[in-house]
């Protein structure tokens, strides 16, 4: 059977084993236990992707053709193949699709309203489907979009006609864009005639973001942050055929190297690591112990990030926390992130931060958060994350 991931569009983020790290990536833990895997599709072979071509009716979707038409078909899957190659536009990654053009199947069409799996776990064929005309009890308020991911949480676990072969393994992702005639969404060109409307581009690129394995990021600035532009806005500048990825922030593009790393690619390979860890480690007597025979000795939940010295710019984000001695063992709290794939030839400012504001820690899905395992022979309980921390530069000499 495998494991179930909702990634509402509304609030998620990325973990490894070795020592925590965030960006936006989604980790799952293994049926055996010990600690999370990163979840991602088998590029082996090429990845299935269809939409429905069945629209809600009244319009909850504006476009430039004229509803029902043709034209307003291809003008919408126009908008889906360009949220596609924002993503496959990322160089060192192998979803690059000029350097790996296999690796995404052709978009198809179903016009069946229901092709994405339903709430009760049905049509789970295999397929990736996003679906303009499917009701859903996640659909929730505030929720614009959701994304549906269903992984294996260990090798040989089959959903339709594919297999998993490791642990993590993406088995099936399905968009869902909200259709109740409380919102609406319009694609690029008919933005501005509809102000009312979201932009259904941006939208579907953070879905798309989750699709592939993406969680939601703390970073501000990051496509895949938690909150959607406001009506009648999009997050610029716009994709183009030159610049694809020209929506992406650095902390994206960096989240999606690290789960498909290019291995011909040398421009990113640096890592930051290291851990966080109070002025006063007495102060760590004060949290709660997670379990018996465990400890904390390090800070929680402590947002560390990479910026570009020069540029001022987020290249990746992690959430600090724990380690593992070997995959198969339980997390150690001991404050420890990894920020991996960073780009060379680079000066990096390192700053750490609690997550107490607009983002707090119960936006960021995955198990980035709660790296434990309760049903594994050696269970365990994650500690609560660190919000109430003030940082004080210290100079060095």
């Amino acid at each position: 059977m495998s494991g179930l991931r909702r990634c509402l569009f509304g609030l998620s983020l990325l973990v490894a084993v070795g020592s925590a790290a965030a960006y936006t990536v989604n980790t799952v833990i293994p049926q055996s236990g010990g600690c999370p895997v990163r979840t991602r599709f088998n590029t082996a072979s090429p990845i299935n992707r269809r939409w429905s071509t069945s629209l809600p009716a009244p319009p909850v979707l504006y476009t430039v053709a004229s509803p029902g038409t043709a034209d307003q078909i291809n003008e919408v899957q126009q908008v889906i193949l360009t949220a596609f190659a924002a993503w496959t536009g990322v160089s060192g990654t192998l979803l690059n699709a000029v350097t790996y053009p296999s690796a995404l199947a052709p978009l198809g069409q179903t016009a069946t309203a229901t092709a994405c799996s339903d709430d009760s776990g049905g049509n789970l064929t295999g397929n990736d489907t996003i679906c303009f005309n499917q009701a859903s009890q996640a659909f929730t308020p505030g929720v614009l979009a959701f994304t549906r991911v269903f992984v294996a949480s260990a090798p040989g676990q089959t959903l339709g006609s594919t297999t998993s072969a490791f642990a993590g393994q993406i088995l099936q992702a399905d968009v869902l864009v909200r259709n109740d005639g409380t919102v609406s969404f319009a694609t690029p060109g008919a933005l501005g005639s509809h102000p009312e409307a979201y932009d259904l581009e941006t939208v579907l690129i953070h879905e798309l973001g989750h699709f592939f394995g993406l969680e939601h990021s703390p970073v501000w600035r990051a496509i895949m942050a938690p909150f959607a532009p406001a009506p009648g806005t999009f997050l610029p500048p716009r994709p183009s055929p030159q610049t694809p990825d020209a929506p992406l922030r650095e902390d994206d593009r960096t989240g999606l190297r690290v789960l498909y790393p290019d291995p011909l690619d040398t421009a990113h390979t640096g890592t930051i690591l290291g851990r966080v860890l109070p002025a006063n480690l007495l102060s760590l007597a004060a949290v709660p112990a997670p379990a018996a025979g465990q400890f904390v000795s390090g800070l929680f939940g402590a947002h560390v990030v990479a910026v570009d010295a020069d540029t001022g710019e987020v290249v990746a984000g992690a959430i600090a926390g724990w380690s593992c001695p070997v995959p198969s063992a339980v997390p150690v709290f001991d404050g420890s992130y990894r920020l991996e794939r960073l780009p060379l030839g680079r000066n990096y400012n390192l700053f750490v931060e609690p997550l107490d504001g607009a983002i707090p820690p119960a936006m960021l899905g995955g198990n980035v958060l709660s790296p434990c395992s309760t049903s594994s022979p050696t269970p365990c309980q994650s500690p609560p994350p660190a919000t109430n921390f003030v940082v004080r530069p210290r100079s060095s000499s």
